[in-house]
């Protein structure tokens, strides 16, 4: 019953006028699966690699790159399991696309993707608005106190507690060093937050100073592609996702492009 009520879920999100419809008929539905496994594949590489290397002869100047890669990675798991909330990583069959959702938002911090999915279409529904999960109060407008705000609407005392248990049993289990541990999956999954907070949310759905000026009160990060692309997986073509949400991410500059003609 439940992966039932997930499925009819996922498909009323994707429900899109014909004009959407139709501009999703040239995507490979395949080529965003693939997609969407290379995200996850290149994350789970990459932090196995990092969590077993020795690091404590290296400087730590050279740990920066690698974190804001793997934080980089931590970001395309979140982008991917939105892709799936909008049935867009395999249309083909909801089920597998669900999966690669949930699978996607676990392997990111034990979220629940079926709460996420819902807090999602209210937020598609209502977007700036008191109805809106991911909005601030009215009160915190600035971009901590939303951020904080932001944040306690998602995390909880169990998922918390659930990372606790995982980095006990890797560090004394599985002996991974725990510096290793809390650069690259700790200190990676934190900042990701913060990016696609501040690319997803708040630069696209603070109030401009002449006031909301689409239905959507969404705006978009007028950025060139390639930076687009590294600030947080073209999400701040934000606009342009409201208006077409069936689109995948990494077809939305084409959508932007469009929309400047």
């Amino acid at each position: 019953m439940k992966n039932t009520s997930l499925d009819k879920m996922s498909q009323s999100i994707t429900k899109l006028p014909n004009k959407l419809q139709q501009k999703n008929q040239s995507i490979n539905t395949y080529q965003c699966l693939l997609v969407a496994i290379l995200v996850i594949s290149s994350w789970a590489g990459s932090l196995a690699y990092l969590l077993t290397i020795d690091i404590s002869n290296m400087p730590s100047i050279i740990f920066i790159p690698a974190i804001l890669f793997q934080t980089f990675l931590y970001t395309g798991l979140f982008i991917t399991a939105h892709d799936a909330m909008h049935g867009v990583v395999f249309p083909e069959n909801i089920k597998v696309n669900n999966f690669i959702g949930s699978l996607a938002v676990v392997l990111y911090a034990l979220f629940s993707y079926k709460k996420l999915l819902k807090a999602h279409w209210q937020h598609h529904q209502n977007p700036a608005s008191e109805l809106d999960p991911d909005f601030h109060n009215g009160q915190e407008t600035n971009f901590l106190s939303w951020y904080f705000h932001f944040m306690k609407k998602y995390w909880s005392w169990w998922r918390i507690l659930g990372l606790v248990v995982i980095f006990y049993l890797a560090s004394c289990v599985l002996h991974l060093p725990e510096k290793n541990l809390t650069l690259f999956w700790v200190v990676p999954s934190i900042l990701s937050s913060v990016q696609l907070f501040y690319f997803g949310t708040f630069l696209p759905h603070r109030e401009p100073v002449g006031g909301y000026t689409n239905i959507h009160k969404a705006q978009s990060n007028p950025l060139p592609v390639f930076w687009s692309f590294i600030t947080c997986y073209h999400f701040g073509y934000h606009r342009e996702h409201h208006e077409y949400p069936n689109v995948p991410w990494w077809k939305l500059p084409e959508v932007y492009k469009k929309a400047k003609v």
